[in-house]
């Protein structure tokens, strides 16, 4: 066989001809430095809806990006058609560093995890007090998702008119979370939508929650020209309401500034891909205390230095006891 040397303009390489007439494959993708800067508003079925400038476009994944998808709340760097007008297509060739990410798995045993939004400041979780009833584990769940993605957490407790929130608010009152309280009728008359506004007043708040608590009809009264399709069921066996809201989208809130993202209803919110080393960076009071803890040390077992931090006087001991109920939540069932 004819091993030709370093030279290759030797003249008697033969090339194959290219039969396809087209231009040879190549590793080397374009820069694509002009690009325009936008935000993924949502995400259906392989489109997005981006927001560049004032116009809405619909646009695609490029291929160079390989398997990383984009979410809503995405920073993107789009090219192509950027017009926004009728069948257009754009894509998107650049996702940018994400700043938070809140993310689940379908439970604790899937290792597969789901990026639901990203760079998100908050993560507001609605819960009805009644009808249906609360389900503390699912709210402690949301609490430590968002803890270890980055996001502030927000209880946003409904349906007051039809049982009280004390109970509920103790049970996280160590946990600093700002909430709300709102009930059907006084929010519809717009006597409880300050509150809210200014708890969302220039931030980026992903709503998440189970169906049936009003998470949409919550929406719907921030954002009144989006009237998106709520529940309006709540199965009296089963305690829990249809899914309407099917795919993750992003509302600009143009009273105060910043935005709405509106999230599918959940069942289940499986914390597999959590790290228990992240949780404890949401508890500023208690992270001192774990230099003297063995590696790997869960914060939960015999040789854990907070013990000790604790009853020295160093923090409240409801403060540990909230941080461990967390910790422990991946070991619970969310319906307990």
């Amino acid at each position: 066989m004819r091993r030709y040397g370093k030279n290759p303009d030797e003249d008697d390489i033969r090339v194959r001809p290219n039969r396809k007439g087209n231009r040879p494959r190549t590793h080397i993708r374009p820069k694509h430095e002009d690009a325009a800067e936008g935000m993924v508003l949502t995400v259906d079925r392989g489109r997005l809806t981006v927001l560049v400038d004032d116009r809405v476009v619909m646009a695609m994944k490029a291929r160079e990006l390989g398997r990383k998808a984009a979410v809503v709340g995405d920073r993107v760097a789009v090219v192509g058609d950027l017009s926004g007008k009728k069948d257009t297509l754009a894509r998107i060739v650049r996702i940018a560093e994400r700043t938070s990410v809140l993310r689940r798995t379908a439970d604790d045993d899937d290792p597969y995890e789901r990026v639901v939004v990203a760079n998100a400041d908050q993560l507001a979780i609605v819960t009805a007090l009644a009808d249906p009833e609360p389900r503390p584990r699912l709210i402690d769940r949301c609490v430590v998702a968002a803890y270890d993605g980055g996001l502030e957490p927000i209880l946003v407790l409904t349906k007051s008119d039809l049982a009280s929130a004390d109970k509920l608010l103790e049970t996280y009152s160590t946990l600093d979370i700002p909430y709300v309280v709102t009930s059907r009728e006084e929010f519809t008359d717009g006597a409880e939508l300050a509150r809210v506004h200014e708890l969302l007043d220039g931030k980026v708040t992903a709503f998440v929650g189970h169906s049936g608590v009003g998470k949409t009809t919550l929406v719907n009264a921030l954002v009144p020209e989006a009237q998106r399709r709520t529940t309006g069921h709540v199965n009296a066996v089963t305690g829990r309401g249809r899914h309407t809201t099917t795919s993750a989208l992003a509302l600009p809130l143009a009273e105060v500034g910043g935005w709405v993202i509106d999230t599918p209803g959940v069942r289940s919110f499986g914390l597999n891909h959590v790290d228990p080393s992240r949780v404890i960076l949401a508890f500023p009071d208690l992270e001192p205390g774990t230099e003297g803890c063995p590696r790997g040390c869960s914060h939960d077992e015999k040789d854990c230095a907070l013990d000790a931090w604790v009853a020295e006087g160093h923090a409240d001991p409801q403060r540990l006891y909230s941080l461990r109920r967390l910790l422990a939540t991946r070991e619970r069932r969310e319906d307990d």
